[in-house]
């Protein structure tokens, strides 16, 4: 099956935006988080319908722009809003369709529970699928897609993972 090409260059926005991150790179809410939730939603998007160059994109920018591994009220707005300053740059051959979609998920997903939406649920439910990381088992009460809430029941992502792990090149 031939690989359709992003519209955007993952490599080198993932690099500038971690060159960007006002954190630890090893903090609970950086760049290897990011990773996770990358994973975890390109996985779920086999089965949600979800657009995958929105999930990657909401991967990247969710988290980015955390001043603290504590709570940080407003940090998804504020990950939201550092795309909309890469929109020209970075991200002119997606959708407006597609960024309106990022935009929201980032904005709101700390505060959102749950969406109809499969785009912005699997995006919600990619990060909440890494809570482990924090020592919190993710609950299938708080996941807006079925495929996750059959994860969570689970315990583990692992049974679902295919042998490649969408890692990045």
């Amino acid at each position: 099956m031939p690989v359709t090409p992003l519209p955007f260059e993952e490599a080198l926005l993932w690099q500038y935006i971690t060159s960007k991150f006002q954190g630890q790179l090893t903090s609970i809410h950086g760049p290897a988080h990011w990773k996770r939730v990358r994973r975890n939603g390109l996985l779920l998007a086999t089965k949600t319908g979800a657009d995958p160059v929105v999930v990657r994109l909401f991967s990247v920018f969710h988290d980015s722009r955390r001043t603290n591994d504590g709570w940080d009220h407003g940090h998804g707005g504020r990950g939201a809003e550092f795309a909309t300053q890469l929109r020209k740059e970075w991200l002119a051959n997606i959708s407006d369709d597609q960024f309106e979609l990022l935009h929201y998920a980032c904005t709101w997903h700390t505060d959102g529970h749950h969406h109809d939406d499969p785009t912005i649920g699997t995006c919600w439910d990619a990060d909440r699928l890494d809570l482990g990381r924090v020592s919190i088992i993710p609950s299938a009460e708080f996941m807006s897609t079925a495929f996750a809430k059959e994860m969570a029941d689970v315990g583990s992502i692992q049974p679902f993972l295919p042998h490649n792990d969408w890692e990045m090149d």
